[in-house]
């Protein structure tokens, strides 16, 4: 029997080592293990055939004999994918930079927005986006009746609450838990039924400025926002202040900049005027004061918004405010 299963030794480890695909591997471990009719598996069925004093020896050389089989399987298994593996990668290549994302160009400007309003000692703050119609409207001096919520006007819920058209109630309440002094922005997104087109779209991102202190004069809102527009469009760009209307500030302004195409001269892009509305602006009205219990003889402020879609598409050249909201990354690779 030791002649026997030492034959079986070398057949076994012969045959291993010339295979050479997982298939023959697969036949021999059925040949010499399998279950049903291995050799080795038939040799032990047989063991009732030997002396009883002979069938514990005959067990531990069938049982090592097997043992043995399946690591020399094992080791040639793991040699083959080392084979696989060295022929298909080519060490010579150049290696590949792993696809890296990056920022949204709305992201990258809105950072960019709030890096330098920060340089000026403003805060950020956020607030919620769904709203109630007081903070959104009432508190910011538009009443019901007023006409200027037509601008404004949002998506509605079941519950009376509706999307936030501005980012302007997160002013209020933040007036409402702090006395002055206050400086702060309001980054976040806003709602309004837009109709879609190449300048608007139902869902955009807004920041608003607030600063409230004591002899708060219109030319401290100029020297913040000339120190803005300098700071993201250059120290060429010039600035214009135009009388407005807003329901919350007065009196207010309309900030225009030289067009960033033509540089002032006239073209498609500013409607041949060479100016460019960016943001509105303007002092505190007094009644929104009085709504969060701040004295108007006392304390002065100015407040602006800017659309941060607007200032990105002027910054970078984008004719189309669809584009950052299609997920093209032939677009948004560009930036």
């Amino acid at each position: 029997m030791k002649q026997e299963l030492e034959k079986l030794r070398v057949s076994a480890k012969e045959r291993i080592k010339k295979a050479n695909t997982k298939e023959e591997i697969e036949r021999i471990k059925i040949e010499f293990l399998g279950r049903r009719q291995g050799k080795l598996t038939r040799i032990l069925k047989n063991m009732k055939n030997f002396p009883p004093h002979k069938r514990p020896e005959v067990g531990k050389l069938v049982n090592e004999l097997k043992q043995e089989i399946q690591e020399e399987l094992k080791r040639k298994i793991e040699e083959m994918g080392k084979e696989v593996v060295e022929e298909s990668v080519d060490i010579t290549l150049p290696g590949r930079k792993p696809l890296l994302g990056r920022l949204h160009p709305i992201t990258q400007t809105l950072e960019e927005i709030k890096r330098i309003f920060i340089g000026l000692g403003f805060q950020v703050v956020r607030g919620p986006e769904i709203e109630t119609e007081y903070y959104n409207f009432e508190a910011l001096n538009m009443p019901w009746h007023h006409p200027a919520r037509d601008e404004y006007d949002s998506f509605y819920l079941d519950n009376g609450y509706l999307l936030r058209s501005h980012t302007s109630p997160v002013q209020v309440r933040v007036m409402e838990k702090k006395s002055p002094p206050i400086r702060i922005i309001v980054p976040g997104r806003c709602y309004r039924r837009d109709a879609i087109d190449p300048s608007h779209f139902p869902m955009f991102h807004q920041v608003e400025g607030l600063a409230v202190d004591k002899r708060i004069t219109f030319s401290d809102l100029k020297g913040c926002l000339t120190y803005f527009v300098h700071q993201m469009f250059g120290k060429d760009t010039k600035v214009r202040f135009r009388p407005s209307f807003f329901p919350f500030t007065e009196p207010s302004a309309e900030v225009d900049i030289s067009c960033v195409i033509c540089k002032g001269k006239g073209c498609r892009v500013c409607s041949g005027k060479g100016w460019l509305e960016i943001l509105g602006s303007g002092m505190v009205d007094p009644e929104v004061f009085k709504k969060v219990g701040y004295d108007p003889e006392k304390y002065q402020g100015f407040a602006f918004g800017m659309g941060v879609e607007r200032i990105c598409m002027l910054k970078y050249g984008i004719d189309d405010i669809r584009l950052f909201f299609q997920n093209d990354l032939r677009f948004l690779r560009q930036f």
